[in-house]
């Protein structure tokens, strides 16, 4: 009688392609599904999943895991919530090609991450010169979730051009600079890579002491080059990920001609992000309006990336991405010394500038800037703790804005508060997460650390599906496995015999409301806490290869050390 190296017994199997769920055994040998039936022998192992759902292990499409990886390549708070493939590389950032000055560079400010860390990383682990040495040395780590990889465009022209001339405006790349960069992202989709990534955003700065208040290298670049690397992408079948620039919405159009596919191969193309910005009522029903006639009448193959619950953020004094999209803001990040920083708030004149910035009722912006709508969660003032800004304010007979700079001059980032600047209602975000053209994504995993955390937004969506019925549950489980499985062609997101026995088996009586709770946890390797999710009780194990690696908030031993599950996951 056969016997198999582990057996999930008796729980509700979602196959991962939205086929109605059924009462069955999953079989697992050699790292793949053997089979999925009733009655099946036993095994070495079992697991009982009486009562719990057995679905495909999730995928997080759009990570910053580039430098984590590279130290603590468990990624455990993503494995801990029921997710086995994530994709890094995303917003023209990779660490492929540029030195480790470069990367800490580009990644500190805008994703948020300590800079030593980041160069840290790079510098001590890097034993790799190509993309395919890159990708056989993620492989030979002792990953937990399987990894897969895009080029980031400011990576490559560093490489290329050099950190100085990539970030000058007045500079283009050379005949044979473009050249350079094309043969690179060639090399890399040769090495299984999913594509390229570039960034537009005009709010994307770089960190360090050289060109601290010049953008990433990939937003000087223009469309004729975006368009000379788009055409090896297109005829490859392969993916572009970018973020726009939301002061420039017309430049929308140009993503939508690129992926167009009348008389041509359409080119995938996803932008972050739809969201019901509080900032602009109308903006999720024009992203999502748009995509669909880029897509029915231009044959596009466009996609949204959604992160699928409420975006929650929040900030240490005006350390806040947020604040790069105003003039006032952006002069208080440029200023990393804490002295000088404190300096500039407490100036009258600075503090005019600020509050004219904040009172801007038109043009484009994420956060809605209301201060009535920022709530105090920490400060040595113990007494203005739940309390919004506006309400100090109003108590002192003063601005809002000068009771969020004096907050700030007084305490630093000692001052911590919290606002929620998209999708805060629940009708708009069920009509989201229907949508054909939005993917499910966007959780920006690994980066900024003190300021949001959406690991567990898989387990999120399947828990407000349980609980609203907006869906059914097996279209749920299938926007968060196959279907981003097959946009992406990666060898994941199904069970069914002889697919990877890369699972998660969810507990639906652990959806209690907590998974949206505030939670802090120390960071691998780094002297930071981090915001974390954590709702364990919803997530009953994670396998990798058929490796249990997580069960009900215990990680199994030699996880992240010694133990091997994950890989690098080539595009098909």
């Amino acid at each position: 009688m056969t016997r198999y190296d582990l057996v999930i017994r008796g729980g509700l199997v979602f196959d991962g392609a939205g086929s109605p769920p059924r009462i069955a055994d999953v079989a697992i040998t050699g790292g793949t599904v053997a089979a999925v039936g009733r009655w099946l022998p036993e095994g070495a192992r079992t697991i009982d999943a009486t009562g719990k759902w057995v679905i495909p292990g999730m995928l997080d499409v759009h990570t910053h895991y580039d430098a984590e990886v590279l130290g603590s390549p468990g990624l455990g708070e993503s494995i801990r919530h029921g997710v086995t493939t994530v994709v890094f590389g995303n917003c023209s950032l990779s660490t492929v090609y540029a030195e480790a000055e470069d990367c800490a560079d580009m990644f500190a400010r805008v994703e948020a991450l300590p800079w030593d860390a980041v160069h840290a990383a790079v510098k001590e682990h890097r034993d790799w010169t190509d993309p395919k040495s890159y990708a056989a040395s993620l492989a030979a780590r002792p990953l937990g979730a399987n990894v897969a990889a895009l080029l980031g465009h400011s990576d490559i022209r560093v490489a290329v051009m050099g950190l100085a001339r990539a970030v000058d405006e007045r500079v283009a790349p050379t005949t044979a600079e473009l050249k350079a960069m094309r043969r690179m992202l060639t090399d890399a989709l040769d090495a299984g890579f999913l594509g390229l990534s570039t960034i537009r955003s005009s709010f994307s700065k770089l960190e360090g002491t050289r060109y601290p208040t010049r953008r990433l290298p990939s937003t000087y670049a223009s469309w004729r080059e975006y368009a000379a690397l788009n055409a090896i992408l297109r005829r490859r079948g392969r993916v572009h990920q970018s973020t726009p620039n939301l002061t420039s919405r017309a430049e929308l159009v140009r993503y939508f001609a690129q992926s167009a596919g009348r008389g041509r191969s359409p080119l995938k193309t996803t932008l972050i992000a739809a969201a019901d910005v509080k900032a602009d009522r109308t903006t999720a029903r024009a992203a999502v309006g748009a995509a669909w006639l880029a897509n029915r009448l231009g044959g596009a193959r466009f996609r949204w990336q959604h992160l699928p619950v409420p975006f929650e953020v929040y900030a240490d004094g005006v350390d806040l991405v947020v604040f790069e999209e105003f003039g006032s803001g952006v002069a208080a990040l440029n200023i990393r010394d804490v002295m000088r920083r404190g300096e500039l708030l407490a100036d009258e004149t600075y503090r005019r500038r600020f509050r004219k910035d904040l009172a801007k009722r038109f043009g484009p912006r994420v956060w809605h800037r209301d201060l009535h709508d920022a709530q105090i969660v920490a400060c040595p003032e113990t007494a203005l703790v739940g309390k919004s800004f506006g309400q100090v304010a109003d108590e002192r007979g003063i601005h809002p804005a000068d009771a969020l700079l004096d907050l700030t001059v007084a305490h630093g980032t000692a001052l911590r508060w919290r606002t929620v600047i998209a999708n805060d209602r629940d009708d708009v975000l069920d009509r989201l997460q229907r949508s054909e053209q939005v993917q499910v994504g966007f959780a920006d995993s690994g980066a900024h650390l003190r300021n949001m955390a959406f690991y567990n937004f898989g387990v999120r969506l399947l828990e407000r599906v349980h609980q609203r019925g907006f869906m059914p549950i097996e279209r749920a489980v299938h926007r968060l496995t196959g279907e981003l499985a097959d946009w992406y062609g990666l060898d994941a997101g199904y069970v069914r015999a002889g697919a990877r026995a890369d699972i998660a088996v969810i507990d639906p009586a652990g959806f209690d409301g907590s998974s949206a709770a505030y939670a802090e946890a120390p960071m691998p390797g780094i002297e930071v806490r981090r915001m974390v999710n954590r709702n364990d009780r919803a997530v009953a194990a994670t396998l990798v290869a058929g490796q249990v690696l997580f069960e009900y908030g215990e990680f199994a031993d030699g996880f992240g050390s010694t133990l091997h599950a994950g890989t690098f996951l080539p595009a098909r």
